[in-house]
């Protein structure tokens, strides 16, 4: 039997300079600012209770296009859309000339525990998508839904299809029963009403701990032991610690909307199924005419391609255009191929209709 040989010295020596390495890496984050949240100048152009809609001042001229409003997802805070100067989708768009809006949902309390997803899709969104209609002297407004935040924009359209000229889904779940969906796995067999008894809120950190597990290796262990790669390289070290900030942002969830969310979408499958019922009116995907442009990630381990996909077939828009990214959930907002790509394929689709 062939037995693997190992120089004991070599790997002492190794070990010991990997050790070095962190140690200096580690020094050197500790020494950072603390990262802001966002890059580009934003204006709060209207406010409701703890939600607040931002409009991003201009960074080219206007390419003369209805506003886009950008709808993130509940589960994390959006700036990861406008992470640092060169890696930012919305300044992508705003140099495209697009007059761009962003949701920001905040931080919600222990008042906020009986907040419905009506509340979301039909209130919040709904009075912001009319504050942009009536400041802007427009009938309808584009609309970008971002991970969960696409499946909301989604029941929206479908909801209020007059105020919706087109949506764009970016990494957005729709069919939640697909083999490849593991998060969906995980929570079907969960009682998310004694969860809500308990905590109230869902707390962020419980929801953050979750998406970790996902990936358990890659995105501790194997993660951190990359900073002795980057520990002479004070710009990587920063793009570490903007990521490790936003990923360790995650604000708790509004107790009954969470509690909804995961029994109509991820145990019923109502989205794909029927049933769904927001405000006292049905959601009917058929009713989403506007075009649609719906984009996902070949790699994502959230939102596997096979739980977006069948958009096409759902929505009844006639004007359907799909668009894979070579990357994953996140690449797809900060990865350097993305910065180019996804802009001007937002862009350039929009300018078309």
């Amino acid at each position: 039997m062939n037995r693997l040989a190992i120089d004991a010295a070599q790997a002492a020596r190794e070990i010991a300079d990997f050790s070095s390495r962190m140690a200096a890496g580690t020094r050197a984050l500790a020494t950072l600012e603390a990262p802001a949240e966002g890059c580009s100048d934003r204006d709060a152009v209207y406010q409701e209770e703890r939600v607040v809609l931002y409009r991003y001042r201009p960074l080219a001229p206007s390419a003369g296009l209805p506003p886009l409003l950008i709808c993130y997802a509940l589960v994390n805070r959006p700036y990861m859309m406008d992470l640092q100067p060169e890696r930012s989708l919305i300044r992508g768009l705003l140099m495209r000339g697009l007059d761009v809006y962003l949701v920001d949902w905040g931080y919600p309390g222990q008042a906020d525990r009986f907040l419905e997803l009506d509340d979301y899709v039909n209130r919040y969104l709904g009075n912001c998508i009319d504050h942009i209609r009536r400041a802007i002297g427009v009938p309808a407004v584009n609309l970008l839904g971002v991970c969960q935040g696409g499946t909301l924009a989604l029941c929206h359209a479908a909801l209020h299809p007059e105020a919706v000229r087109n949506l764009v889904t970016m990494v957005t779940p729709v069919d939640f029963h697909t083999p490849e969906n593991l998060l969906s796995k995980w929570v079907r067999g969960v009682d998310v009403d004694r969860m809500v008894e308990v905590f109230g809120n869902i707390p962020g950190e419980l929801m953050n701990a979750t998406f970790l597990s996902l990936m358990p290796l890659r995105l501790t262990s194997q993660k951190y032991a990359g900073i002795a790669d980057i520990a002479d390289d004070p710009a990587a070290l920063a793009n570490f610690l903007r990521m490790e900030k936003w990923i360790f942002d995650s604000p708790d969830q509004a107790g009954a909307a969470f509690a909804q969310f995961v029994r109509w979408f991820f145990q019923e499958n109502r989205l794909v199924l029927g049933g769904l019922v927001m405000g006292g009116r049905r959601v009917d995907l058929r009713l989403v005419d506007c075009p649609v442009l719906n984009i996902h990630a070949s790699q994502d381990h959230l939102v596997p391609p096979s739980a977006t996909l069948p958009l096409r077939g759902l929505v009844g828009s006639r004007d359907y255009t799909g668009f894979e990214f070579d990357g994953g959930h996140i690449g797809i907002y900060v990865s350097a191929r993305a910065q180019e790509l996804l802009p001007r394929t937002i862009a350039e689709w929009l300018e078309k209709r």
